[in-house]
């Protein structure tokens, strides 16, 4: 699906990534972890093509991201951004719907396919009461799973979060990684997830990759990648490690005191 090839990339002067390599395959959620200012956000703008990488290629099902006009990614991939503030008068089913521009005709109105997908992201979002109501009415919590609702309802083959979770409470927290993970298995695309939440990408995760400075420090299933060590390395930061009891996946305890 997609493949990061040797790519380093920055601002300026400023170097963020650092020779990044690595593989997301077709139905699986990739999570991107590591500590402020690793390049996280840096690499998911690669990833959306808003950033030219100084060095290295991007190939998505196997055609390099260079060679794609803007509507062709964004028919291909999809974006949530980290929630801020809406301030435009704008209704909830008007913001999903901007989503599918990308599909739009000649004439730029919405067809019913675009309408169809834009309520049926609403729906599974448990979003469609709330159609009708303004973005800057809602809570930061809501105005994040309505940008969620806007990336599904793209289609696209690759969705990039970018610490999706960070204003929902647990419930809705869950809802967001179990929606992804259904779109991903269900349809044959793909997400790379930024958070800080371990435990999180211990449950959903096919795979982790963790930034360290700008590089990768390593890239596995998450049984593989979540040691102490390691987490201790990149976090600066003692933790217990032992299975979920339901899931058996790996569990992180952070250690506050000595």
């Amino acid at each position: 699906m997609l493949e990061v090839l040797n790519i380093s990339a920055g601002y300026g002067d400023r170097s963020v990534l650092k020779d990044v390599s690595f593989g997301v395959p077709d139905r699986s959620i990739t999570a991107l972890i590591g500590a402020n200012g690793a390049g996280k956000t840096t690499l998911i703008k690669v990833l959306n093509s808003s950033l030219s990488p100084d060095s290295g290629a991007v190939t998505l099902k196997g055609s390099p991201l260079s060679t794609l006009s803007r509507r062709q990614i964004a028919r291909r991939v999809a974006v949530v951004a980290q929630e801020n503030e809406t301030r435009f008068p704008i209704s909830v089913l008007e913001f999903v719907l901007a989503g599918r521009f990308a599909h739009g005709s000649a004439f730029g109105w919405e067809s019913s396919e675009d309408i169809t997908a834009a309520e049926t992201a609403l729906e599974i979002c448990e979003l469609s009461e709330m159609s009708g109501r303004l973005m800057n009415e809602l809570s930061g919590g809501e105005r994040q799973r309505v940008i969620l609702a806007r990336a599904l309802a793209t289609e696209a083959d690759l969705l990039l979060l970018d610490e999706p979770t960070a204003n929902l409470d647990l419930s809705h927290q869950a809802m967001m990684f179990r929606l992804v993970s259904e779109r991903t298995k269900g349809c044959g695309g793909s997400a790379v997830v930024i958070t800080h939440d371990l435990n999180l990408a211990s449950e959903f995760a096919d795979q982790i990759l963790i930034l360290n400075k700008g590089e990768v420090a390593a890239c596995g299933r998450p049984e593989a990648v979540l040691t102490e060590d390691l987490i201790r390395s990149v976090f600066h930061v003692d933790v217990i490690l032992d299975k979920n009891p339901r899931t058996g996946n790996v569990r992180v305890t952070t250690m506050y005191a000595e």
